[in-house]
């Protein structure tokens, strides 16, 4: 893979697809549909979806690409695939409560090897660059034309005075069981994968999940992350959180900055 030319694309169908988005979130109120599995989903998923898969494929035509809007399609895997979620938060996005993102993610051999965040509502973009460290970038957000970024890099934690974010609309009671064996200094919760972008960033150093995600929720965050210096494990055994799995499906996790005594579940 050209990370060279994999990246810009990336950075600007994420920015297209939140433009699209915002339209749809500054609008008159919008259909909200429940998929088989029981999820919210609005025209403006299935808007974005269909901008980020277009240019993917264009672009990339020989590679697999795996969307959360089109994964009953997705039968067969590969150890390299492209991997969306074109508007992960809906429930955010739905109660027009922002923090929701685009998710565009490469998976090479198991691991999410570079990827793209984007919040449009918060401004916030985040990406991992040609040679895997994750930036976050200011200025107008052009699709066309990168603008100033700044390195992003975990913190150094203090155990004894943690840092947690979890999420905003599933914050389970095993969830807030299992961040009670920490020392926090700090509880803040928000949605979609802000949160790895959060611990990338410094402003939190822990992030558990003990609820159902997909591996399009995780895998751009998870790049984004471990371009970042931080880690994403497996709840269970702390064993690396891994792609390409029957189904998509996560077990639970944790996303951690190095440094943070993970306890055991």
């Amino acid at each position: 893979m050209n990370y060279a030319t994999l990246v810009p694309v990336m950075r600007g169908l994420a920015i297209q697809a939140g433009s699209r988005i915002m339209e749809i979130y500054n609008g008159p109120d919008f259909e909200v549909k429940v998929k088989s599995d029981d999820s919210p989903v609005t025209e403006a998923d299935e808007a974005a979806d269909a901008l980020i898969s277009a240019g993917l494929r264009a672009a990339f035509p020989d590679i697999m690409l795996v969307t959360e809007e089109q994964a009953a399609t997705h039968s067969a895997r590969g150890d390299t695939f492209l991997i969306v979620d074109p508007l992960d938060g809906t429930k955010e996005f739905i109660h027009r409560r922002g923090d929701f993102t685009v998710n565009i993610a490469l998976v090479e051999n198991g691991e999410p090897t570079r990827g793209v965040v984007y919040a449009p509502a918060r401004g916030r973009l985040f990406y991992t660059l040609p040679d895997g460290g994750a930036v976050e970038e200011t200025g107008a957000l052009d699709p066309d034309a990168p603008g100033p970024t700044r390195p992003i890099r975990v913190s150094a934690p203090d155990n004894e005075a943690l840092l947690v974010v979890a999420s905003k609309s599933h914050l389970t009671d095993e969830t807030q069981d299992y961040i009670a064996k920490y020392s926090v200094i700090d509880f803040r919760s928000a949605g979609s994968s802000l949160k790895f972008c959060l611990v990338a960033t410094g402003e939190a150093d822990l992030y558990p999940r003990v609820g159902r995600t997909m591996e399009w929720d995780t895998a751009a965050g998870h790049a984004v992350l471990a371009g970042a210096g931080g880690r994403v494990v497996r709840f269970d055994d702390h064993s690396p959180l891994i792609y390409g799995k029957e189904g998509y499906a996560n077990p639970f996790f944790i996303a951690y900055a190095p440094g943070v005594d993970l306890k055991a579940p």
